[in-house]
């Protein structure tokens, strides 16, 4: 326990001290500017390296865009065009709408008959035995 402690405090000790205006270390100017100049390195660094990472994506998407448009525009995995996948799309939209409005009068015609299953029990019950034989 008390390594793993001690591990702990040095790792949330040492970012508390990086930016330390009394650091003994920064106290020459020869210190601050070595540490300036590093900055500027480590910074020209990484600009290179976004800039590369950059056009490697552009490269990646201009060659996408060359092998679509070589193939003669949009094409699904299937082979099919645009119109016709969206024409596929609006077909089975239009079918699902259907089984919805259908499935919404079966639901009604459900209730009703439920309902009127319920007041036929309900009037059996109370003596009216013309209604029980349902």
């Amino acid at each position: 326990m008390a390594p793993a402690l001690a591990v702990l405090v040095s790792v949330l000790a040492a970012p508390a001290l990086a930016d330390d205006p009394k650091d003994p270390a920064m106290r020459s100017r020869a210190a601050r500017e070595a540490d300036a100049a590093e900055i500027r390195r480590l910074n020209r660094e990484e600009a290179a390296y976004v800039q590369q990472r950059d056009a490697r994506y552009a490269q990646g998407w201009q060659d996408w865009r060359d092998a679509r448009d070589a193939r003669g525009g949009y094409q699904s995995r299937s082979g099919s065009n645009y119109a016709q996948d969206m024409r596929d799309h609006d077909a089975g939209r239009s079918a699902a709408d259907d089984d919805r409005r259908s499935y919404a009068r079966a639901r009604a015609d459900y209730e009703a008959a439920m309902a009127e299953w319920r007041h036929d029990v309900s009037a059996c019950r109370a003596g009216y035995y013309e209604h029980c034989a349902r």
